[in-house]
């Protein structure tokens, strides 16, 4: 009975590795780590010189449109010799190396999902110029790899958005730690505790009428948040609501999302009449079909806390935005 069972084990084990072999998949344990944190292969000696200042530069640059400055990326530092193990499981990995100049990037190394990047040169000016050549490469790679990880960690307990869906033709993944807190005229808001404050998450529509192209994209853009937040979200004070920061413009970048053209905002709002702010992302998306902008914006209220995680939390819920 006993050798039965044997058999019949190494079968199923048997046939479980040429499914994987297959598939062309290497069984490889999951990739570990907190969000936002990279693992940074070099030497001591280097880590604390001008190349480990090169990389601090890119990857732990300040992040836009938050009101204190925050890192990009949080680093964590390796030396080669103790790179094995558990610390080759981390999810996104850059490793300096001495050799032929050069970036490449690959995909679950040492573990899935994995962003592993290998930045060499013969001279420390080589892997600085690497560096600097591959600066925004870098930090997309890790940003698009950490916003997939949030996502999938979203869907794991992700509310049912019919109701953007039946009313405005929008499917978008959050958590179910979200309520809704208000719905109006086709303007949707979102709304989660946390112990500090509050983060939210808007989505609405405007004619593609509302923003045109011979006038300063900037300046219409705060006037529409301006106008929402006056009609649709009020301060704590009688005549108080949500506006831009008067003081600190906004940063501006053209993009695409859900295959279709859109302008990322980043920025600070502030509330007219009242001492509360906190930082904001904001995607206008074109929807030629529709004749309309779909708007989906990110906010946090958490004073004397670190804001960069909450507000990559709604960046990643408003890149999963889908239009019918």
């Amino acid at each position: 009975m006993r050798k039965g069972l044997l058999i019949v084990a190494i079968i199923v084990f048997a046939l479980s590795c040429k499914d994987d072999s297959a598939k062309g998949q290497r069984i490889i344990p999951e990739s570990s780590g907190a969000l936002n944190t990279v693992a940074v292969v070099i030497e001591n000696e280097k880590w604390e010189g001008q190349l480990g200042q090169a990389v601090r530069n890119i990857l732990a640059a300040p992040i836009d449109g938050l009101p204190q400055e925050e890192p990009l990326f949080s680093l964590t530092q390796i030396p080669p010799q103790v790179f094995s193990g558990f610390s080759r499981t981390n999810r996104i990995i850059i490793k300096i190396q001495k050799g032929k100049a050069g970036t490449t990037i690959e995909d679950n190394v040492y573990a899935r999902p994995q962003k592993f990047i290998v930045v060499s040169g013969q001279t420390i000016q080589e892997i600085e110029q690497q560096l600097q050549t591959n600066a925004k490469m870098i930090v997309s790679a890790f940003k698009v790899e950490e916003i997939a990880e949030k996502q999938r960690r979203i869907r794991k307990s992700m509310y049912p958005a019919t109701h953007l869906k039946e009313k405005l033709g929008v499917d978008i993944q959050y958590s179910t730690a979200y309520r809704i807190s208000k719905e109006e005229d086709n303007f949707f808001w979102m709304r989660k505790d946390i112990p500090t404050g509050y983060t939210n998450l808007l989505v609405y529509e405007i004619p593609l009428s509302k923003l045109k192209g011979s006038d300063s994209v900037v300046s219409q853009i705060i006037k529409i948040r301006d106008s929402i937040g006056e009609k649709y979200i009020p301060g704590p004070t009688e005549g108080s609501y949500m506006i831009t920061e008067k003081a600190y413009a906004p940063h501006l970048f053209k993009t695409t999302l859900n295959n279709k053209p859109a302008w990322e905002v980043k920025g600070v709002w502030d509330v007219k009449n009242a001492f509360m702010s906190g930082p904001f992302i904001t995607y206008i998306i074109e929807d030629k079909a529709n004749n309309r902008y779909v708007v989906a914006e990110g906010f946090a209220y958490a004073p004397s806390i670190a804001k960069r995680e909450h507000i990559f939390e709604l960046e990643a819920m408003i890149k999963s935005i889908k239009l019918e």
